[in-house]
């Protein structure tokens, strides 16, 4: 069905937009939807938990699973088609294809989670094959997921354009994710202190060592939360700066855990 959609949408030189997703789809998965439809003539948006990107077998059990309450969001908001295959569908056998963009994809989430990028870029790429769109857009909040796709774009001959989207937040700051359905309603107000932090070392005239230092001891002051890791880094390499000097756009990229459980929630934010 979705390959005789897509043929039809070619020969009448319709344009196809894709929103690649995991499901459990909030307002932040809604604000990519709504621009994709108002972009292109024809939008779909896959709904694939995609186990080889997880490298901890009880995060994959753990992650959110609504996909009937998912497929009414994009109704609502206006898409064509909702892809939900089964594992067996995107890998009837192992994927073994090996993909490697250092320093983009061995850094902070690459460091953390070996094999992470590595099983992005195997379903991003096959989801491309399917769908062939003109545009695919993505959240920034996965900010390096979108410089490590870039890179296999570029590297595989893809031709699409990658769209990134402003990261949708609440309004004490918190940034939207379907991992915040596992949080307590006082976690997620304790998680809101992350971007609070992170904002607030935007005004401070700091060297880029204390402002990393100043993030890090604030963040680990408040009860919990721990911070994993905190990198400055270049904007397009994500390679690590030591001066505000060093690159043209400088990026601020966090990883927290927060909760007894505990969850692991990711942010990001512009320096320059």
């Amino acid at each position: 069905m979705l390959r005789e959609c897509l043929t039809s949408c070619r020969k009448e030189g319709k344009s196809i937009g894709l929103v690649p997703t995991m499901g459990a789809l909030h307002e932040g998965h809604a604000s990519l939807v709504r621009r994709s439809v108002k972009e292109n003539d024809f939008t779909v948006v896959s709904i694939f938990l995609n186990p080889t990107q997880f490298n901890d077998p009880k995060d994959l059990e753990r992650y959110p699973r609504t996909l009937e309450a998912d497929c009414q969001l994009l109704e609502e908001c206006g898409a064509d088609i909702a892809f939900a295959p089964s594992v067996k569908e995107i890998y009837p056998e192992p994927d073994t294809r090996q993909f490697s963009y250092p320093p983009t994809d061995s850094v902070m989430e690459g460091a953390m989670r070996p094999g992470h990028f590595n099983g992005v870029c195997q379903i991003v790429s096959k989801l491309f094959s399917y769908v062939e769109p003109d545009r695919a857009y993505f959240g920034e909040k996965d900010y390096q997921q979108i410089a490590v796709i870039r890179r296999m774009v570029d590297d595989l001959g893809f031709k699409l354009e990658i769209v990134p989207c402003p990261v949708v937040r609440q309004s004490d700051g918190l940034a939207l994710s379907s991992r915040n359905a596992l949080l307590s309603d006082e976690e997620k107000i304790t998680a809101a202190n992350i971007y609070r932090i992170l904002n607030e070392s935007r005004s401070l005239d700091l060297t880029v060592q204390q402002t990393h230092d100043y993030v890090v001891e604030e963040i680990n002051k408040i009860p919990g939360l721990t911070v994993q890791y905190f990198s400055i880094v270049d904007g397009e390499s994500l390679a690590d700066v030591t001066s505000w000097d060093d690159a043209p756009g400088i990026v601020g990229c966090i990883t927290v855990f927060c909760g007894a459980k505990p969850i692991r929630l990711i942010d990001h934010i512009r320096y320059k």
